[in-house]
């Protein structure tokens, strides 16, 4: 599983105009890619370092400062460009398996107290952010 977490002052998903997740104060927007290999426990630990993540100002994590993440399933972290020109999307994970994990990140991260909004699985979503910093982080397990 890959992640690349933002700090950001805001952050919001739009699908269709509708703004279907957004946080209106500082925490992490995360794009979250899922690998074929990934299971459950990878979910875990994923939520587990996101939480935890100290990148938030004054080196606080979600978990210490009580901040939000927007989480967005984003397939394209996987994609493999070293040869040609078009990416292969191979090491994704399909996606009936990417939206359970993904879903898994999030549920986990809810269960550990955390304040979690999210994209829509598999729309169009115009993803605005203001980053804080900018401070932007891969986070891989």
């Amino acid at each position: 599983m890959r992640a690349v977490a933002a700090r950001v002052s805001q952050a919001s998903v739009t699908v269709d105009g509708e703004v279907v997740g957004a946080i209106e104060e500082p925490g992490l927007l995360v794009l979250l890619g899922v690998h074929t290999d990934d299971t459950p426990d990878t979910a875990a630990t994923m939520a587990r370092k996101l939480h935890e993540l100290r990148i938030l100002r004054d080196e606080e994590s979600c978990a210490s400062a009580h901040a939000p993440l927007l989480v967005v399933s984003q397939f394209t972290l996987y994609g493999d460009t070293r040869k040609g020109r078009r990416p292969s999307w191979t090491a994704a994970a399909r996606p009936e398996a990417a939206e359970r994990l993904v879903n898994a990140v999030v549920e986990a991260l809810r269960a550990r107290g955390a304040t979690v909004s999210t994209g829509r699985f598999g729309a169009m979503m115009a993803v605005h952010s203001v980053n804080d910093g900018p401070f932007t982080v891969l986070v891989e397990v």
